[in-house]
């Protein structure tokens, strides 16, 4: 089971769609729900297993070794909105994940992340999406 906590609501169409056509990809391999809660305060009711923030002074990984991360767990991931994470939600991670040492806006983000975890499954399946 895959959660990915984020502040804020995705308001983009183009993010919406995006996002969207990566979680009905998922659900072929594993059961994901996307919760977007209007306060950061929120974000620990909703956290369960191995909690992964992302967090741009986080530790950048392969695509491959995210795939690893993801085997046999269950795994929440957390975005925040555009003030970052408070210091309660990244003491409480198990993991912090950084997509690059660039910033990105927190909404497009949740289409790269929901990109990664596809990706992560069709290399744990050996399909040929990754190359």
């Amino acid at each position: 089971m895959i959660r990915v906590v984020c502040v804020g609501k995705l308001r983009e169409k183009y993010l919406v769609e995006g996002v969207n056509e990566f979680l009905k990809r998922i659900r072929k391999y594993s059961e994901i729900e996307m919760i977007e809660v209007k306060k950061e305060e929120q974000i620990l009711k909703h956290a369960k297993g191995f909690i992964a923030v992302l967090d741009v002074k986080g530790r950048e990984m392969s695509s491959e070794e995210l795939a690893s991360l993801l085997t046999n767990r269950q795994i929440t991931f957390v975005v925040g909105g555009p003030e970052g994470l408070t210091k309660d939600v990244l003491e409480k991670a198990n993991f912090r994940l950084s997509f690059s040492k660039m910033t990105f806006p927190h909404q497009m983000i949740r289409l790269m992340l929901a990109e990664q975890i596809y990706r992560a499954f069709t290399i744990i399946k050996k399909e040929n999406y990754h190359k």
